[in-house]
């Protein structure tokens, strides 16, 4: 069956309608189409473990539910996007996995529609089993070995003696059940499950680098060991020269469907010679009669097989690395048709590039460019004095400078009436402007400056508008009308 089924069409709808996008997402990574799940698909799902706001248990639960069907494509299909979680998604959804009793129970799962059908259902139990595994794997020892960190500072190198020894244990049970998928290059006959082939494959590399430094920490140990650590640890490395023949078929089978040799690393083994050290060293410990050996030929030994064992691990590091450039290269392309296609649109559409420099411009064409007043500056002069008390109240009528009559007076730009002199004993309002703003220059000549009375100083109009009265809008205006209407000098008016 080739395509999208109808049953795949109508699941995606009702998703769309209950506007769930995950389930959606989770459907058409799973359809019947006899390919692996589409990466935009697996994208969007990694992408949603990231995200605080996504219900991790529900996302899991969705693809445990699509393994329920009856079709080997879509149980494959779902078995793949889970495991792509796992090794790529955030860590929070592994440790959900774990956190279950239970995952895949497929171990009775038969698709009987077809000879491929029965094919693929065994294969789809090896693989569940292998997920199960992973998940009890991270719940015993709170990490994942494909991701744990390597290295002489990793950590299963600097993992102490008892911890070691439990831990190695479980790294060999994961990578039997992996081994035990046994996979021949002539039955990788379709995209599904060649896409799950790449990802045991890449998670069988990583596993076996970890379970070969833990190798290596063990044997540098191993002499310094009690009895009883030796018999386990002797034990531990026997089982680990039979891995490395079986994953070494492993590797065979990924090198004849197409993998790049450089893909593939390169498996040292150690000299049949320590597996000679090892056992006689436990030999003497149990008190048995064993081969004079100096500690020089048991070090020269140790260090052949050690380091052996890291060039093997050299090799594996050389992988990641490739993938990991692999994996950047790839980014960088897509990030770059990304800015072409960009790129594209402007120049369809270059108004959609453009923005107003300033929301004025949307208003009107012309932009006031007259500079702000500042309340605070100092005046330098007396007539900067005047002209900025002018400018901030222009209080015409009110005050007046005692200047000749002839002169042309500066506060409304017209010629004021006549003030008649006030006795010196009367109590006048003195303004002086330039004291106020810290100048003390005009002081003199605004000391002469009395508030004139409200018949005689307000007996012209200002702006038009009647004495006495409010001018709604001019804030000069009125703050000049209030001055006279307070009547500012001795309190009465003059006779």
């Amino acid at each position: 069956m080739s395509g999208q089924s109808i049953t795949d069409r109508i699941t995606a709808a009702q998703h769309s309608v209950t506007g769930s996008a995950i389930s959606k997402t989770v459907c058409k990574a799973t359809t019947h189409e006899i390919m692996g799940p589409k990466k935009k698909h697996l994208d969007y799902l990694i992408q949603c473990t990231n995200e605080m706001n996504v219900n991790i248990p529900q996302l899991a639960d969705t693809l445990f539910e699509r393994t329920a069907n009856t079709s080997w494509v879509v149980v494959f299909k779902s078995l793949i996007a889970t495991h792509q979680l796992m090794v790529y998604g955030n860590e929070r959804f592994i440790q959900y996995l774990a956190s279950r009793n239970t995952l895949f129970n497929l171990s009775n799962f038969l698709d009987k529609s077809g000879l491929q059908g029965y094919d693929m259902s065994t294969f789809i139990r090896r693989y569940s089993r292998y997920l199960n595994e992973k998940a009890v794997s991270y719940r015993q020892v709170a990490f994942d070995f494909t991701k744990v960190k390597r290295g002489s500072d990793g950590v299963m190198r600097t993992m102490n003696t008892e911890k070691l020894l439990k831990t190695i244990p479980i790294i060999q049970n994961q990578m039997d059940v992996l081994l035990d998928f046994n996979v021949n290059a002539n039955e990788l006959t379709n995209g599904v499950i060649n896409a799950g082939f790449m990802l045991l494959f890449k998670d069988a590399i990583r596993l076996f680098a970890a379970y070969n430094e833990g190798i290596i920490n063990l044997l540098e140990k191993y002499f310094d060991m009690k009895k009883v650590q030796c018999k386990e640890g002797l034990d531990i490395y026997k089982k680990f020269l039979t891995r490395m023949t079986r994953i070494s078929e492993f590797l065979k089978v990924a090198e004849q469907v197409g993998i790049d040799r450089g893909d593939i690393p390169d498996l040292s083994q150690a000299p049949s010679s320590l597996l000679d050290a090892l056992e006689q060293h436990l030999a003497s410990l149990e008190g048995k009669k064993v081969k004079d050996s100096t500690a020089a030929s048991r070090a020269s030994t140790l260090y052949n097989a050690v380091s052996s064992l890291a060039n093997t691990g050299m090799s594996f590091t050389k992988v990641d690395e490739r993938e990991k450039q692999a994996a950047l290269e790839e980014e960088q392309s897509r990030l770059r048709a990304l800015k072409e296609q960009r790129l594209l649109e402007l120049q369809k559409n270059p108004s959609a590039a453009t923005t107003d420099s300033s929301p004025v411009s949307t208003l009107s064409g012309t932009i006031n460019s007259t500079p702000a007043i500042d309340l605070f500056s100092t005046p330098s002069s007396t007539n900067s004095g005047s002209k900025a008390a002018n400018e901030l109240l222009d209080l015409q009528p009110a005050f007046q400078q005692s200047v000749p009559l002839s002169t042309t007076n500066t506060w409304g730009g017209f010629t004021a009436s006549p003030t008649p002199q006030q006795p010196q004993d009367s109590r006048g309002l003195n303004v002086d402007f330039d004291s106020v703003f810290g100048n003390n220059v005009n002081a003199n000549n605004l000391d002469a400056t009395v508030a004139s009375s409200p018949n005689q100083g307000m007996g012209m109009t200002l702006n038009g508008q009647q004495p006495h009265k409010l001018v709604s809008h001019d804030l000069d205006s009125s703050l000049a009308n209030l001055v006279g209407n307070l009547g500012i000098g001795n309190g009465t008016a003059k006779k």
